[in-house]
């Protein structure tokens, strides 16, 4: 079973990182727009489908750019499949990660009670 773990975690691994360039420089879609990572790339056990998590961020609108993913989905398996040598190339599932942003809420949040706290004792 560890043998089989890690090799689904180099095949997450190399997907992450292919996917991550295809986006970044093959994909030619208006809609995306904004800086897009691929946070973490899972596949199923069958290998039929690659669940990908992606923040967006500076994005002009969110969800159009969610919506160019999913469309260009069929575009990024066949470069994937171009690329990575595997049987099946898996479907590409796009997720949006929202960790990034979920963070910097929270930063923002303790920052503003550091402030009043510092302003009380005033």
């Amino acid at each position: 079973m560890e043998k089989n773990n890690n090799r689904f975690n180099r095949i997450n691994e190399e997907l992450k990182k292919e996917i991550s360039h295809i986006i970044t420089y093959e994909i030619k879609n208006p809609n995306i727009s904004g800086l897009i990572s691929v946070t973490r790339v899972k596949v199923t056990p069958d290998l039929k489908y690659a669940k990908t998590y992606v923040s967006i961020l500076n994005s002009k609108n969110l969800k159009q750019t969610l919506q160019g993913l999913k469309k260009s989905s069929g575009f990024v398996r066949t470069q994937l499949a171009k690329t990575i040598n595997l049987r099946v190339t898996p479907e590409i599932i796009f997720e949006l990660d929202d960790s990034i942003e979920y963070g910097a809420k929270i930063d923002s949040i303790l920052k503003d009670i550091i402030k009043d706290i510092g302003s009380e004792n005033k």
